[in-house]
């Protein structure tokens, strides 16, 4: 049975019993019990179910789904900014760029968290000086009052001397056709010389920004590894970004 066939019975299996086990669905589909690990490992980074032991579940029994704390954190920053808690592992290395997006993840940092954050985000810089196992390095540049970053080319120079673990990319816009694109040219060059040095890159957007563009480029999809937003990651408006080797958070 082709892959795809696989895709759609696993699927509708948990649509109509919300669990699914690797040996049930071999028997089902005459395939290996490693083929539908695959499948599954697959699917869950496509959003599309939680991977369990032996098995998968439906998103929506998932009760570790940042969207069922959604009375608890009920802004859409906020929910993000929870989500990017499970990349962060102590001793990182992480670039951090402008936005209220990116500061809502600080905001949402634990106490004994331990990070190298590099930032042109001058509004991040005094969320972070709260927590004493984080060490902050300001990126030189331009200040603009109204992004609240620094930006220009020694900006960008700055950030070229890093090679870091992960990258939390704000976004102005994302779709399927033009990939991460920016309203201001000198936000998008700060991104594409952080892309560079950067071993994972991961997006923060709302979904308002889904399917959206704006008119300079910064980067393919196939450049992202991780998209966060606040969307259930099986809803509808996502659909567009699935099978781009992307995870969705």
């Amino acid at each position: 049975m082709i892959r795809e066939k696989r895709f759609e019975h696993i699927i509708s299996s948990l649509k109509n019993t919300g669990t699914v086990t690797y040996s049930g669905m071999s028997n089902d589909l005459s395939v290996s019990e490693d083929t539908i690990r695959r499948d599954i490992d697959y699917l869950h980074e496509n959003g599309l179910l939680s991977k369990v032991r032996g098995g998968a579940i439906s998103r929506n029994k998932n009760p570790l789904s940042f969207q069922d704390r959604t009375d608890f954190h009920s802004t859409e920053k906020e929910i993000i900014g929870m989500k990017v808690q499970s990349l962060l592992k102590t001793g990182m290395s992480v670039f951090m760029d402008g936005g209220t997006t990116v500061c809502a993840v600080a905001e949402c940092l634990p106490s004994n968290t331990s990070l190298r954050v590099i930032t042109n985000n001058i509004a991040l810089v005094p969320l972070l000086a709260q927590f004493r196992s984080i060490e902050v390095i300001v990126l030189g540049g331009n200040y603009d009052r109204d992004t609240q970053t620094n930006t220009g080319a020694r900006t960008c120079d700055e950030a070229a001397e890093f090679v870091v673990d992960l990258y939390l990319m704000g976004t102005c816009a994302i779709s399927k056709d033009f990939g991460i694109t920016s309203a201001i040219r000198e936000d998008g060059a700060v991104k594409k010389a952080m892309l560079k040095g950067s071993k994972t890159v991961a997006v923060l957007s709302n979904s308002k920004k889904i399917g959206t563009n704006e008119p300079f480029v910064v980067c393919d999809l196939n450049r992202i590894s991780v998209l966060i937003t606040e969307l259930p990651s099986d809803h509808p408006k996502l659909d567009e970004l699935r099978f781009k080797n992307l995870k969705i958070i």
